[in-house]
């Protein structure tokens, strides 16, 4: 409690700007639960739903759909459709590996104050924002009731004890098997992370955009020129265009081949040039190791 109350006493931005993640998460995690606990009865009557029941097959990843036979680049599956998120996303690494949901830590004295206060203070003001409810929380915190503060901590201290003797029996669970899956599949979240960071990095830095090949320029006409049918799966509409592309005659195909390339070495220019200012700026990290005297040292994966 004093850690909690000195922190406070700081006013730093840092500070707030965590408090206030914190602040999120717990909304989250609430509204999460209002959300499934309301929605969760009326999935078998969701139209989504019914229209997948209804298809003869439900639609395949577009990698999986293309024939291999033809030279075509990977890169077409830009062109489909965000599809939503699959059950796999939704599940934690836990559940992932046969586990059920890990026991979650309890809300401390601070957040278990504001996890109480917050509606009250959104009654009355609905439109404010969410680091005013922080700093509202907080100054009502200071000169909170003693005793308040005293029965907050003790329902901690009694969540926490159970909490532990939970994980205990939680971890006692896991196999070696399981933790080793559990340490890859943390590894492989924490590239696909590191993945995301470094394509915003590159994409707010202004890198040129690689041109689209011969076959993507033709499946985007094709789009807008013969466009699926509402009795067509996005599938059957792709193996069309496919088929169409593998009989297209050579000097139609030359005509795309001709635009990517041409684009192509004007993509070559713009990259050199800005590959180039990315070393005088220091952003070397950003830079294809091909075009380095000295590349980078790769990091290790941990296994």
């Amino acid at each position: 409690m004093l850690l909690t109350v000195s922190l406070l006493n700081r006013g730093t931005s840092s500070f707030l700007g965590s408090l206030i993640n914190k602040a999120r998460q717990v909304v989250r995690i609430k509204s999460n639960k209002h959300v499934e606990t309301n929605l969760k009865p009326n999935i078998s009557n969701s139209p989504m739903l019914t229209t997948l029941n209804s298809s003869s097959s439900a639609p395949e990843p577009v990698l999986n759909t293309l024939d291999t036979t033809t030279n075509r680049p990977l890169s077409v599956a830009n062109l489909s459709l965000s599809s939503p998120a699959t059950a796999t996303n939704k599940l934690t690494i836990e559940q992932q590996v046969g586990l059920p949901v890990r026991p979650k830590k309890p809300l401390t004295p601070y957040f278990r104050f504001m996890n109480d206060l917050r509606p009250k203070i959104l009654a009355s003001n609905p439109n404010l924002a969410l680091i005013d409810v922080v700093k509202q929380v907080s100054k009502k915190w200071e000169t909170a009731d003693p005793s308040l503060k005293q029965r907050l901590q003790e329902e901690y201290k009694k969540e926490q004890q159970e909490y532990v003797e939970k994980r205990m029996k939680y971890d006692a669970k896991i196999t070696d098997e399981q933790r080793n899956q559990i340490k890859e599949l943390k590894q492989e979240k924490t590239e696909a992370k590191e993945r995301r960071m470094m394509r915003k990095r590159i994409k707010d830095l202004g890198r040129p955009k690689k041109p689209a090949s011969a076959f993507i320029r033709f499946i985007a006409k094709e789009r807008v020129r013969t466009p699926q049918s509402p009795k067509q799966t996005f599938r059957e509409w792709q193996e069309a265009a496919t088929k169409k592309w593998s009989t297209l005659p050579q000097a139609e195909k030359d005509m795309y081949i001709q635009e990517s390339r041409k684009e192509f070495e004007i993509y070559k220019k713009e990259i050199a040039a800005w590959e180039d200012k990315m070393i005088r700026l220091g952003n070397i990290d950003v830079v294809r190791q091909g075009n380095l005297i000295d590349p980078p040292e790769t990091k290790p994966k941990k296994r």
